[in-house]
Order: structure tokens, then sequence, then C-alpha cells
């Protein structure tokens, strides 16, 4: 049984959350539901650099904004860690196409730039059933580009594969996701009689556990299942130091 921590009154409580060391990352994909959600919360004090399409003012102040195109990343900047926060749906995009140019292409093209600037750990937000030997689109592109990204040349690599995502879409001024919408409304009632890997995971949840996830990932390919990442996100960041170089 983990030792709890007494209170003033005396009755124990469970330990307060483990301090993460956090070190200078890049951030694809800040302006999405996930992306947003990891900003927000990125704990400090090392800088986050967020590489946006469009010009956003920074909400923290350890964030510092890039205009990028990335069908032609510039060079960028100097950063131990990387977050791919990438994606979108075929409907949005508008074809297969359009779609595995962000979910493939857009992602491989963040993570060699990330390796080039010196980043040795990289967390990408995946799918469920990821395939890259998968009869449906979807599955098989986010299976494909897991495959490519082992050979990017990190040495930390962690896959997270949430399940249905949840989260205010509607703040972001993003499309109305219909099919979405009526998913988490048929989910959410029967959670707690779902598998963990099933249910649905909130966008603050998965970004807290993104980070940890990467904080503490082993050398090598680490891959989390939404169980393992509810797990990681389920408590605030607790107290935070900056990991050495």
């Amino acid at each position: 049984m983990p030792r709890a921590c007494a209170t003033l009154s005396g009755v124990p409580s469970p330990l307060a959350p483990k301090p993460v060391a956090v070190r200078s990352a890049l951030l694809a994909g800040a302006t999405g539901l996930v992306g947003r959600a990891l900003a927000a919360q990125w704990p400090g004090p090392q800088p986050l650099h967020l590489l946006v399409r469009r010009g956003v003012p920074p909400t923290g102040p350890a964030q510092r904004v890039h205009v990028v195109d990335f069908t032609a990343l510039p060079p960028l900047p100097r950063a131990e860690w990387a977050f791919c926060c990438l994606g979108t749906t075929i409907k949005v995009a508008g074809s297969e196409a359009a779609f595995r140019a962000v979910d493939h292409d857009a992602v491989l093209a963040f993570a060699r730039a990330a390796a080039a600037a010196g980043a040795t750990h990289l967390a990408v937000v995946s799918a469920l059933g990821a395939n890259a030997r998968s009869g449906n689109f979807y599955s098989r592109t986010k299976g494909e580009v897991e495959a490519a990204l082992q050979g990017a040349g990190f040495r930390h690599l962690v896959i997270a594969r949430p399940s249905l995502l949840a989260g205010d879409r509607a703040s972001l001024a993003q499309p109305s996701r219909r099919g979405e919408r009526l998913a988490l409304a048929l989910t959410r009632p029967l959670a707690p009689l779902m598998p963990k890997a099933w249910r649905p995971i909130d966008a603050a949840v998965l970004a807290r556990a993104l980070v940890r996830g990467l904080a503490e990932a082993p050398p090598g390919l680490t891959v989390l299942d939404s169980g393992r990442l509810q797990d990681l996100g389920a408590a605030p960041f607790g107290s935070t130091t900056a990991s050495p170089a």
C-alpha cells in the first residue's frame, strides 16, 4: 500500500503528485484541443516553443510563439523535448490526401525538424486502433506514421493512443463534429462500466499525461493506451523542476 501524507488534522491523505522535471520543448499543434490544453498547463520553468500556422498570443511566461509553414519548416529553436499534437479529420481536411498531409506528412516533418534542433524526446498523439496494416484508412495512416517515427532518431519516443477525445471545441472555433458529440453522449453515462482504455478522455487529462509520460519515459519506444493516459493525467501537476541537460 502506498505511503500516505499526514495532514494537519492528523488524518492521512494521498501523496501529492510527484514533481515533474521538465525540459525546453517544442509543441506542434498548439492551437488544437490537446495542444492548447498542454500549453495552458505547461508547468515550466523551461520555455515551451509553440509552432503555429497563424499568430496567437502566448498564455504563459514560459511560452514562445513561432509562426511556421509545416510544409516547409525552418530550422527550429533548440529544445530537448518535442510534443506533436497535429491532427485533423478526413471531413475537415476535405479528402484522404489532405488528411494524410497533416496526420502523416506534417507529423513526420515536425519530428525530423525537432530532431535536427536537438530534441531527444518526442511525444506524439496517435489514436486508439492505429495499425499500419488496418483496412481502415484513418487507422492505417496513424499506424504508418507511428512506424515511420520509430526511425526518426529519438532516444525516447512516446506514442499516445487516446480513445474518444472530449473537450470544448467551440471555444477553438473548430467545425462541429456531430459523430463525436453523439459518441460522447452515448459513452459518458456508460464510462464506469467500460474498460478504462475505451473510456472518453478529456483533452486536459491527455495533455498532462503527455508531459508526465515524456518525463518518465525509458529509452526506446513507449506506447500509452488510453487507460494508462487516464492514470498519468489524473492529477494536476505538482511542483516542477528543470531537468539537467
